[in-house]
């Protein structure tokens, strides 16, 4: 290949990712790019229908309306729906004389016109679907997100379940690690179920985000316990576990507030011991009780953490589900260790109507 050539595909290279990070700021400059293209798209259906009938199928606006609700905005998408039927009308007169008899294909290109339209008049976010799914899941993955990197001798991993089956839920973990050796993380269980509680943990979880390292233990408890009074809710209340765990020498402190019990795994004499933490739930009193654990993880030990859509289900009060998941977690661990041992566990969960969100955090053997 030529040097002029590469330079000019690099060029043409250049201007498309161009237009595609200009489209992605959601700028009104950018929608009109947009448009642009699109109305050339539907000009070119245009003559090519005019010439031909049979060249163009009807179903090919279709494809330009279901790009624009993808790429554009309301007012935007009103522009394109109004050039594709004025062009559909025009081709449908020119074939069936002035009085066309509208076939059923037209009727059916308007109405999905007016669902189009209605579905991307709803779009508060001032963005097409494209650019606002993915801001959203953004916005979640940083409120609701992962555990940072680990020093080479620790081993983390985590597994939910919604109970619908949808991407939020009132079950998330908060976790970050301070100084390279303070490893800081809270399990949040907010009351309600699904979606209908979404919004409410990102809130949570963005507040709790914001505290995470800036407060000692209690007071970071009692600041979200705080947080959850100002909502003016009868619901706004959840239950939390807070770990902090020193990376070093493994020692740790677990503060729980209305949450189950975490499992601290012991080789010797070997399974799942409950943890001694406990209190009350946050955003039910002014100052609820918390009485910490203090406890330290030795090589090839591990703390479990779950919330109670894991261990709850008819029939089955509290206590039998934690001894459940003692069991099913010594399973798990004896037959193929660690790796994987989250998502195992939760696949052996009987399907309910709540969250299940579970974390296991392992110091590695020496």
């Amino acid at each position: 290949m030529s040097t002029s050539l590469l330079e000019v595909l690099q060029r043409v290279s250049a201007f498309f990712q161009g237009r595609v990070d200009s489209w992605r700021t959601g700028s009104t400059g950018s929608q009109m790019t947009v448009l642009a293209m699109l109305l050339g798209l539907v000009a070119a259906t245009f003559a090519a229908s005019w010439f031909s009938q049979d060249m163009v199928s009807l179903s090919l606006w279709f494809l330009w309306l279901v790009l624009g609700m993808l790429v554009l905005r309301f007012v935007p998408m009103l522009v394109l729906c109004g050039a594709v039927l004025a062009a559909a009308v025009v081709v449908t007169t020119h074939f069936e004389g002035e009085r066309p008899a509208f076939p059923t294909g037209l009727v059916t290109l308007v109405s999905a016109m007016a669902v189009i339209l209605f579905h991307s008049s709803r779009q508060r976010s001032g963005l097409p679907v494209a650019l606002s799914e993915p801001l959203l899941v953004q916005l979640r993955d940083r409120l609701q997100g992962e555990m940072p990197d680990l020093p080479p001798q620790w081993h983390a991993e985590s597994g939910l379940l919604t109970a619908h089956g949808t991407s939020y839920a009132g079950d998330f973990l908060v976790a970050d690690v301070q100084e390279g050796r303070w490893l800081e993380l809270v399990l949040v269980d907010v009351c309600g179920k699904g979606v209908a509680v979404g919004a409410q943990a990102l809130q949570f979880s963005g507040a709790l985000g914001g505290l995470l390292g800036a407060l000692p233990p209690g007071d970071l408890m009692q600041a979200a316990n705080a947080f959850l009074l100002r909502q003016g809710s009868d619901d706004s209340f959840a239950t939390a576990v807070h770990l902090l765990l020193d990376l070093e020498t493994g020692e740790y402190m677990i503060s729980n507030a209305g949450h189950p019990p975490a499992l601290h795994w012991r080789a010797q004499p070997g399974g799942w011991f409950t943890d001694e933490a406990q209190g009350m739930a946050l955003g039910v009193v002014a100052k609820p009780e918390l009485e910490p654990s203090r406890g330290q993880l030795a090589p090839g030990e591990a703390l479990m953490f779950y919330t109670d859509g894991v261990v709850e289900s008819r029939g089955r009060d509290l206590d039998e589900g934690i001894e459940w998941l003692r069991d099913v977690a010594l399973s798990a661990v004896l037959a193929r260790g660690f790796p994987g041992a989250a998502r195992r566990i939760l696949r052996r969960v009987p399907r309910g109507a709540d969250d299940r969100a579970l974390l296991i955090l392992q110091r590695l053997p020496q």
